[in-house]
């Protein structure tokens, strides 16, 4: 009888002990040792439907800023809309998805066959262009948070003049190209990780970033939109197809009488004057400028490819694995006291450093080539924009020009016209009631 009981007894004993023995080899983490948690740098993944329901609310909104912009004309409309998207994309979404950010991953995608972005990302990157094509800039009127929180500062626009205008522009071409080459690369997302105003829509952040967005800020309190205008990577995709929208804000919705007052509206020097046309002499001087940056254009092209390419080693170490091949090279010959984690991990792996160094040396010619890529882009950029300031357009009334306007109505309310076509829609209205 007592071996029938100590046998099971036995068994369940070392069963214990077992389970014992495995606890004390794996032991929990210390979290009270003085051990910080890492803290989340993005908003946590959401349920399909959410996103699904993101999208849909970026349709909507896309689709009541074309109305309110191009049928409504009205400014009050677009500046709720204005609000409503700053709550929803900006505080309660946390600034992501970000159809600008999407460049990014679009950009990953084309290059990587192994990513695949999701269908939300694809929506908020194709959405907003889809409608800038048709209808103007109506994204950056009232649905793009970042242009929100910068019109809300908007508190004494000073004129910027047009050639340094033309110049900072130029940024956003620089930013957007540096960004899709380190996105292809699979190195860094780097609209993401320097969002000035995503420490605001998160209540978190760096410091440095803090700073950063505090600094736009207060320049947005005198200079409309700077960060739109002269830094914004979507920007220059929605730039160019506003160019061929089909249709597009108008500032009178008639005759312009050239008052001017749209002019003094605007805060982004987006309405261009009328211009006569030149003199036969100066006609002459142009074409032969407009034949000397079209001669100079393919040199202008090649040069800025070569001097970016200069600047390919810098780019390549935005690449963790080149970081690494790198160090693990200077701890190898002795040019570097100690080690750090990342190189104990790899030697951990038992992966041999050859093929480490080889897998940076093709990261390294992917690097060379996409700055050549990167340089030629922005050579032919500075080459076609100053043809295009070259060339001089004959215009008889104030226009807003379609690729700086970002439809955001505040000239409607300064034309006479438009006021009386108001009062007259006004007086129909009351006559139809009665």
């Amino acid at each position: 009888m007592i071996r029938r009981v100590t046998l099971p007894t036995l068994i369940i004993c070392l069963l214990l002990a077992a389970v014992s023995l495995a606890v004390e080899r794996f032991p929990p983490p210390d979290f009270e040792g003085g051990h910080e948690l890492p803290l989340t740098t993005v908003p946590a993944p959401r349920a399909d439907l959410y996103e699904y329901l993101d999208a849909a609310v970026l349709l909507a909104a896309l689709s009541l800023g074309a109305w309110l912009v191009l049928k409504k004309r009205s400014r009050r409309g677009i500046f709720l809309l204005m609000l409503f998207s700053l709550a929803y994309f900006g505080l309660w979404r946390k600034g992501c998805v970000c159809s600008i950010g999407a460049i990014q991953n679009v950009a990953l995608s084309l290059f990587d066959s192994h990513y695949v972005p999701p269908l939300t990302v694809i929506a908020f990157f194709l959405l907003p262009l889809f409608f800038t094509v048709f209808f103007g800039r109506i994204f950056c009127a009232g649905v793009c948070p970042l242009g929100t929180i910068q019109d809300l500062f908007l508190l004494r626009p000073l004129k910027v003049p047009l050639w340094l205008e033309q110049a900072l522009g130029l940024l956003g071409y620089l930013y957007l190209g540096t960004a899709v080459l380190f996105a292809a690369t699979g190195s860094a997302f780097i609209i993401c990780q320097y969002d000035p105003f995503v420490a605001f829509f998160r209540l978190s952040g760096s410091l440095n970033m803090l700073i950063l967005g505090i600094c736009f800020l207060v320049i947005c309190m005198f200079i409309g939109r700077a960060y739109c205008r002269f830094l914004c990577p979507y920007g220059v995709l929605l730039r160019f197809f506003s160019r061929v929208s089909k249709y597009h804000a108008s500032i009178t919705p008639d005759e312009c009488i050239q008052c001017r007052l749209c002019e003094e509206a605007c805060p982004f020097n987006a309405i261009e004057k009328p211009a006569q046309p030149p003199a036969s002499q100066n006609r002459r001087q142009g074409k032969r400028l407009l034949i000397f940056l079209l001669v100079l254009l393919p040199v202008l092209t090649l040069s800025s490819g070569w001097l970016t390419s200069k600047a390919s080693p810098a780019f390549a170490r935005m690449h963790a694995d080149v970081r690494l091949a790198d160090r693990i090279w200077q701890e190898e010959n002795g040019q570097a006291e100690g080690t750090t984690d990342a190189s104990d991990a790899f030697r951990a792996t038992g992966q041999p450093a050859a093929e480490l160094y080889q897998t940076a040396q093709i990261l390294q010619q992917t690097f060379y080539r996409g700055s050549w890529a990167l340089g030629i882009f922005l050579g032919l950029v500075i080459g076609l924009k100053l043809i295009q300031l070259a060339v001089r357009r004959h215009k008889t009334e104030y226009q807003a020009n379609r690729m700086t306007c970002v439809s955001c109505g505040r000239c409607f309310a300064y034309c006479p016209r438009e006021r009386v076509r108001r009062k007259e829609l006004e007086t129909k209205h009351t006559e139809h009631g009665s």
